[in-house]
């Protein structure tokens, strides 16, 4: 492990970020100026792998929520941070295979692979079982961290994952339209289902046209 920065700040540390573009950024949760929630917050791209520390356990589960790998309690033991360190991955085999998800007062903890993504601004719609919760990435952030061989880009506002389409029908612009367990009905330009027909009929994901 190289150090390859380190900040006094969150405006240091989001300089620093966009600079050195970290595998992984230990992250004070308080700190002069902004929280380490808010310089994530702030990130759009090359968004790292992200280890909390603090002084505080308050603050354990908003970190679990912005999907940290880790929570470090100051003073942190040697022994501690070695099982922190454990469980980073090398970017060239990060997936991520499931989430912890916050809204408001409900919490979930969902396999990736199950949810279709809807942009709302800045923010993104779950969709997942019977739930539809809002959380605070966009899905430019979030697309990031899928995978790109199971998940496709339908359009500039969702996402979907290839393995969960129920049925596709031909509409009236040549275009597919795709029907998932979530209860949505996605259409796709002419464009894009022709690129979906050709990830669909190379791989092994289930579907027909």
């Amino acid at each position: 492990m190289e150090i390859a920065s380190e900040a006094q700040d969150g405006e240091e540390a989001l300089v620093a970020i966009r600079n050195v573009s970290p595998d992984l950024l230990f992250l004070d949760i308080q700190m002069p100026g902004m929280s380490g929630f808010d310089v994530l917050d702030r990130l759009d791209t090359n968004i790292p792998d992200v280890i909390s520390t603090t002084a505080f356990d308050q603050h354990a589960l908003r970190a679990f929520e912005v999907n940290a790998l880790d929570y470090l309690l100051k003073p942190i033991a040697p022994e501690r941070l070695a099982v922190a360190l454990s469980r980073v991955m090398p970017r060239s085999s990060r997936r991520l295979s499931q989430v912890f998800v916050r809204d408001g007062d409900h919490c979930w903890i969902v396999r990736v692979r199950d949810i279709l993504l809807e942009s709302e601004g800045n923010y993104t719609r779950l969709y997942f079982r019977e739930a539809h919760p809002l959380v605070r990435r966009s899905l430019n952030t979030l697309e990031q961290q899928l995978d790109p061989d199971v998940f496709f880009r339908a359009n500039r506002k969702q996402i979907f994952n290839l393995n969960s389409i129920q049925k596709t029908t031909i509409s009236v612009n040549g275009g597919v339209s795709a029907t998932f367990p979530q209860g949505k009905l996605i259409e796709l330009s002419r464009r894009q289902s022709d690129l979906l027909k050709q990830l669909m009929s190379s791989s092994s994901h289930a579907a027909g046209f």
